[in-house]
């Protein structure tokens, strides 16, 4: 009868665990505008299973350009967008019967770089006045917060310098390498790639000159807010990869992202890594602060591409974010 017993149980333990183990993680589709270093907490995330530990399963699809990535927010194609905030601004412009909302913040600064093609003089902004700038496209958050900043310094886009715009995000970098402009504007790792091939040299952060600014976030409809908790628990998962991302060396990060950039060197990423963790560009918690919001604003008013009031508390619902850190 013992024996019985012990057996019964075992078989109801044995049930209970691969019950546990079959447990389905529910998919959720994330779009994100590029590959980039610069979204190192969001491929830990992935790579760490903390998403899986929230029962969540990432389909992580790269849909280049901004707009299209808004696109397939707003058509159903994803759930969740990985873009700049500025994004969310335009759509609320037009008044959307389901508006979009960030509700986590990834990165908190700028994260590209002003590359010289001399690589002997001694750099300072005046340098730029008369030379040749390839910069990014009109309307993104990179042209707008770099024209910001070399504002800040004392140049004026529009006069002081040849300004090149019309080149596709994905040629910028291949443009510049074949020969055209004095300097350019770029996210890692093709800043360091060139300076390491002696193309050019990193001789400015825009990140560092800029300061803080919800750069790029996680958002989605408000709809789908309110409907499903899954949003919750994707935004733990990112706070606990956010905390290691800064916490472990930076070769650990490095590894555990590396299977994104197969055609990058290991010691490249985990450089591209330490410069982004010195100037404090990935965020430190998913919290999309007001003051930093409206740095946002302040940089697309001076761009002249803001042609609405912006409430915060439509665009930003950080109520998720706030109960997740505390």
């Amino acid at each position: 009868m013992t024996r019985l017993r012990l057996a019964f149980l075992s078989a109801l333990l044995l049930l209970v665990l691969v019950g546990c183990g079959d447990k389905e993680l529910q998919s959720v589709k994330v779009g994100e505008v590029t590959r980039s270093i610069f979204y190192a907490p969001l491929y830990a995330a992935i790579e760490k299973d903390y998403f899986e530990k929230h029962g969540l399963q990432i389909e992580l699809t790269t849909i280049p350009g901004g707009d299209k990535t808004m696109t397939a927010l707003l058509s159903d194609g994803i759930d969740i967008a990985l873009i700049g905030a500025e994004t969310s601004v335009y759509v609320d412009g037009q008044h959307p019967n389901d508006p979009i909302v960030n509700f986590a913040q990834l990165t908190q600064t700028d994260g590209t770089f002003l590359v010289a093609r001399d690589q002997n003089s001694e750099f300072s902004w005046d340098a730029l006045k008369g030379s040749t700038f390839l910069g990014q496209r009109v309307g993104g958050m990179p042209q707008m917060a770099g024209e910001f900043v070399l504002k800040k310094n004392g140049i004026n886009p529009q006069q002081d310098l040849t300004l090149i715009q019309n080149i596709d995000f994905a040629n910028i970098a291949n443009a510049f390498a074949s020969g055209t402009g004095d300097y350019v504007q770029l996210f890692e790792p093709t800043a360091s790639i060139f300076e390491q091939q002696g193309i050019g040299k990193i001789v400015a952060s825009f990140g560092e000159e800029l300061g803080a600014i919800p750069y790029t976030g996680f958002m989605t409809k408000e709809s789908t807010l309110k409907a499903d908790d899954f949003i919750t628990n994707f935004t733990k998962a990112l706070y606990e990869a956010q905390q290691w991302v800064y916490e472990a060396p930076a070769k650990d990060v490095a590894q555990a992202i590396s299977p994104y950039f197969e055609d990058t060197d290991l010691a490249l990423i985990e450089q591209v890594v330490e410069r982004y963790r010195a100037q404090k560009s990935y965020a430190e918690n998913p919290i999309i602060d007001e003051d930093e919001f409206q740095n946002l604003l302040d940089v697309m008013t001076e761009a002249g591409t803001l042609d609405h009031d912006v409430q915060y508390s439509k665009l930003v619902n950080r109520s998720i974010a706030d109960q997740v850190v505390k």
